[in-house]
């Protein structure tokens, strides 16, 4: 619990980086009961020891926790003390309903937003947005920035290209216009192989994407979860981690070992090559990032 003496939290995502910072960010996302939510908050309990720069909160799909995910965040600010960021996107709303939903994540005390475009209703093969509504998460990128200049504003990037994009060119294309509408930070989507990493960010230095680029990790700690995630976003899936955990699917201690030990080993060659943070996908979980986090930090 939030002690009396603790402020409110005031951070911009932009302040988590550089002039010596390191910025550790938690995802999680809206729990569907009130056992779920006991459980995320237990786990957060355990995290917010180790004070993430911030905890996001994830937007559902077509928006359908878009009051519920500020609630969430606005609870985790008055708990521990840590800045909250709320996932937005683009998804079956009206410019002007886009701007209302700002207005209510600002008066409730939130001052980040993770910018995206959000993925295709259920049903439809690609994205359509409604009439008056945005396309692409630039849009949303400079229509926050233009009514709300003074929200941080997060990014997500693909290192192994967004599944939709043509190829990696036209991803990367996407990508500075987003940061040139006026992101301050890229979140990468999860991968397991940081060669991949390192090549994306050199092309982003190429492109002159000037802005801190921070890489997501995922924890495997259930190889049938894991491929069914890396399915739908096109992680790459090492051979050689695949093969070992699939010896030991029917143990889960087993896997999440293994899962550990890979995203520690990650982790730690991320660090030592300049990464300006690390940002987890906790899965509303804290055991594998407790003990990934444990073993960097010594």
């Amino acid at each position: 619990m939030k002690r009396a003496d603790q402020k409110e939290p005031s951070m911009l995502i932009r302040e988590n980086y550089g002039s010596g910072k390191f910025g550790l960010s938690i995802e999680i996302f809206p729990p569907k009961t009130a056992a779920g939510d006991a459980a995320l908050f237990a786990s957060l309990d355990r995290l917010a020891v180790f004070r993430p720069g911030f905890v996001s909160c994830t937007y559902g799909a077509g928006g359908s926790t878009s009051k519920r995910t500020v609630e969430l965040c606005v609870e985790i600010q008055n708990r521990y003390g840590l800045t909250a960021t709320s996932h937005f996107t683009c998804v079956g709303a009206t410019r002007a309903e886009l701007l209302d939903w700002l207005k209510f994540a600002r008066q409730n005390g939130l001052q980040n937003i993770m910018a995206l475009r959000g993925d295709p209703p259920v049903g439809q093969s690609d994205f359509q947005p409604v009439a008056g509504g945005l396309r692409y998460a630039n849009e949303l990128v400079a229509l926050i920035r233009q009514h709300f200049p003074d929200m941080g504003i997060g990014v997500g990037g693909y290192p192994e290209k967004h599944p939709e994009a043509l190829d990696a060119d036209t991803d990367l294309n996407n990508l500075k216009r987003k940061v040139d509408a006026g992101a301050d930070a890229i979140f990468t989507q999860l991968f397991f192989v940081n060669d991949n990493f390192f090549r994306f960010r050199d092309r982003c230095e190429a492109a002159a994407i000037r802005i801190p680029i921070v890489p997501g990790i995922m924890p495997v700690t259930e190889f049938a979860r894991i491929k069914r995630i890396t399915s739908l976003c096109g992680a790459v899936f090492p051979i050689d981690l695949a093969s070992r955990l699939e010896t030991v699917q029917t143990d889960e201690a087993a896997q999440f070992q293994i899962g550990v030990e890979w995203a520690i080993r990650q982790c730690r060659e991320l660090v030592s090559r300049g990464v300006p943070g690390l940002h987890f996908y906790a899965l509303n979980k804290s055991a594998a990032c407790e003990a990934i986090l444990r073993e960097i930090r010594d």
